[in-house]
C-alpha cells in the first residue's frame, strides 16, 4: 500500500554525485516503501535539480527513527546556528532594566 505522503520544498544548496557537485532546486521528502534500502516504508529524501539531467538527484533512505535523529539534530545545528548569527550581526538578545522612580 502506497502512502502518498509527500512534501516537496524550495532547495538552495549544492549536491554532490559522483565527482560532480550540482546546484539544488527543490528537496522531496516522502514516507512510503524502500526502493534501495533492504527496510519497508521509509522516510526519503531526494535533494534534485529539475534543469538539469534526471540523475541531478542525491537521494536518501531512512527509517523513521532515523529521520527524527535527523530532525532533532537539525533542529539543535539550526538553533546554534541562528543564535552564532544574532551575535555576528550584533543581533543578540539585549536584556533591558526597567528604571523606577
Amino acid at each position: 500500500m502506497c502512502t502518498s505522503i509527500v512534501e516537496i520544498a524550495r532547495a538552495e544548496g549544492m549536491a554532490k554525485r559522483g565527482d560532480e557537485w550540482f546546484p539544488l532546486a527543490q528537496t522531496v521528502v516522502a514516507y512510503d516503501h524502500a526502493r534501495h534500502a533492504p527496510l519497508g516504508d521509509v522516510i526519503t529524501l531526494d535533494f534534485i535539480n529539475t534543469a538539469l539531467d534526471a540523475g541531478a538527484r542525491a537521494g536518501v533512505e531512512l527509517t523513521l527513527e532515523t529521520a527524527k535523529e535527523l530532525r532533532a539534530a537539525l533542529d539543535r545545528a539550526i538553533a546554534a546556528a541562528e543564535y552564532e548569527e544574532a551575535e555576528v550581526r550584533g543581533k543578540g538578545v539585549v536584556l533591558r532594566l526597567a528604571r523606577t522612580g
